[in-house]
């Protein structure tokens, strides 16, 4: 019927943003939440190499993938309803920080109705033991010469130019954590993070949230306390379904047609 269908024409799309080396299996998992709504889902992870190598190199390969992701909206011709975006880990905030910049520069995205955003363990500022224990996980599988080889590659490269260096790369390629902190966006943000997280600091994120209010954007941060990076939903999936489900009515329900 034309009711069902303008109701459908309505209906949230979810843009999911995986963690560095996620599986598709896993954040298909994450999908479920939304489609079960009669939300439109879209999933993508970027491929660790640009996460860890390209950006710590300061070279923005991840702006290509984040338009790419807005003009899908264009392709499925959904560009006219409700966008949330669900990120995970820094591997998700990297692109959807080139996501925000891509919203508020070009301008055929600067009409999509963008009505919240997830954040899942993360953001996180230049953590790097947690980024070695990312990146590890990440090479588990591979050939352990190899393995150390890339470990100590970036463990170098991330020490010298996005540490010792900072004062002066910062002016060519800011630091994902700083361009979110002052980030142009003013809708709703949801900080779901935890105290026994080995990868991203709580305080960290915690500061993110706490920061993003004094600029007057809505936020809620919710400390799961004993869950690890990236398992809230494992641990708590009932819980943490609810949440994702509450922020996305309250964003859509709240938000200018």
């Amino acid at each position: 019927s034309s009711a069902e269908r303008g109701h459908a024409e309505r209906q949230p799309v979810v843009i999911l943003l995986g963690w560095a080396g996620c599986q598709d299996k896993y954040l298909a998992k994450y999908s479920a939440i939304y489609s079960q709504k009669g939300c439109t889902v879209i999933r993508y992870t970027a491929p660790w190499r640009m996460i860890f190598f390209s950006e710590t190199f300061g070279i923005k390969s991840l702006q290509t993938p984040a338009r790419r992701l807005l003009e899908l909206l264009f392709d499925y011709r959904v560009e006219d309803r409700p966008v949330l975006f669900h990120v995970f880990s820094n591997g998700g905030v990297m692109l959807y920080r080139y996501i925000i910049e891509a919203l508020h520069t070009h301008k055929p995205f600067q009409n999509l109705r963008v009505v919240g955003t997830i954040f899942d363990s993360t953001p996180g500022r230049r953590n790097l033991v947690g980024a070695l224990r990312a990146l590890a996980i990440v090479l588990v599988s591979m050939n352990v010469l190899l393995k150390y080889f890339l470990l100590l590659t970036f463990a170098t490269a991330a020490v010298v130019l996005r540490m010792l260096l900072y004062p002066l790369t910062r002016f060519v390629h800011e630091s994902h954590y700083d361009a979110l902190l002052k980030a142009p966006s003013r809708w709703p943000e949801l900080y779901l993070y935890s105290q026994a997280d080995a990868i991203i600091k709580a305080s960290e994120v915690k500061h993110m949230a706490d920061t993003r209010q004094q600029l007057g954007v809505p936020v809620k941060a919710v400390d799961f306390s004993d869950s690890a990076h990236v398992s809230h939903m494992r641990v708590y999936p009932t819980y943490y379904s609810s949440l994702c489900v509450t922020f996305l009515s309250d964003c859509v329900g709240g938000s200018p047609p």
